[in-house]
């Protein structure tokens, strides 16, 4: 990022997020923005470089050719950076004064802000989901899994283990024809039986050789489904755990609304912002209800109250993209000869 400053060639640098919507608070990160046109010999040679970026991606350029495909398709933090208001403008390049917002808008931006907001929905619900149902971080191994019968009912493998003081390892399971995760339950230490595991972390049951003359103790049934199933959700959770926002979470806690009040303020701010876009073909950055937005980050309202409001914004948004006459697409060949244009221009300069 240094070396793109001090070669001079960042275009476009830009204050984004919070502080260019103006619903920044005190404790708010400053992330930044902007574009950057490679050396002339990387550009044409074989060191193209759409990106860059610091270690915690507060910090991103983009390089013209990937900021231009990007605009081709709508993309909402790109438009964002476009139409970035001027307070939060840190430098931009006259050249840049050819890109107006109405030679790049269309309908698509129906389907790039509202599915983007839509996608903030499902993953508030996930945090939902992952807030209710913990995980222990003991994690369960297969025989939490297996259930005996014992006289009319079922009972928990290891359960009956306990209560009736018998060893796993000294145990041997053998299949019954043609019943699914169902197993004969021998018991011997002088069999030489494999146990029911032969290790702590094994995922599958272990077979022995049955003397025939030897009958079960009881019979097992083993829900590897539901073990599937858990070792997934497990793995998931603990994943989301190491990788989770913790001021994020902690702010989600603190309201106890139990779902993402930042994902949700997002969503009423692009499914607006796409609204605006098809009333009036403009990307307005600075939001003009900050009120409303940081209540909801605030958690001051209801989830599914949330979620109303959110399908009426949809129908909303439904509406002015029907009623506009922005193109369906953006015209990406006249985008390609723009993003030449300026291009041979600024390697000209």
């Amino acid at each position: 990022i240094q070396d793109l400053k001090n070669k001079k060639l960042i275009i476009l640098e830009c204050i984004s997020g919070s502080r260019a919507y103006k619903l920044d608070t005190p404790k708010s990160d400053t992330d930044i923005r902007g574009v950057f046109v490679l050396p002339k010999e990387d550009f044409y040679g074989l060191n193209y470089v759409a990106q860059v970026n610091d270690a915690t991606n507060d910090t991103v350029y983009y390089e013209l050719g990937r900021f231009m495909e990007l605009l081709a398709l709508n993309n909402p933090n790109i438009l964002e950076l476009l139409n970035t208001p001027s307070h939060a403008v840190l430098y931009k390049h006259p050249l840049l004064e050819i890109l107006k917002p109405e030679l790049i808008l269309s309908k698509r931006c129906r389907e790039t802000f509202g599915k983007y907001a839509y996608s903030q929905i499902k993953k508030a619900k996930g945090l939902e989901k992952k807030i209710l149902n913990p995980v222990d971080k003991e994690r369960k191994g297969i025989l939490s899994f297996c259930y005996v019968l014992e006289g009319k009912k079922s009972i928990p493998l290891l359960d009956y283990l306990q209560s009736n003081q018998l060893a796993q390892k000294n145990c041997g399971l053998a299949k019954v024809p043609n019943m699914k995760n169902i197993y004969g339950l021998f018991y011997g230490e002088d069999f030489g039986f494999s146990g029911i595991v032969k290790k702590e972390n094994s995922n599958e049951v272990s077979l022995s050789s049955i003397p025939k003359e030897l009958q079960p103790k009881t019979f097992l049934y083993c829900n590897k489904d539901g073990y599937s199933t858990y070792c997934k959700k497990y793995k998931e959770y603990w994943d989301w755990v190491e990788k989770r926002n913790e001021p994020r979470y902690e702010n989600t806690m603190s309201h106890g609304k139990k779902y993402d009040s930042k994902n949700m303020m997002h969503t009423f701010r692009l499914l607006e912002m796409a609204i605006e876009i098809g009333r009036d073909k403009e990307v307005n950055v600075i939001r003009p209800n900050r009120d409303f937005l940081l209540g909801i980050k605030n958690g001051e309202y209801e989830y599914e109250e949330l979620l109303a409001m959110a399908e009426s914004r949809q129908m909303e948004m439904e509406q002015a993209f029907n009623n506009s006459d922005l193109p369906e697409k953006p015209d990406v060949e006249l985008i390609g000869k723009l993003a030449f244009e300026l291009r041979e221009k600024f390697y000209s300069e």
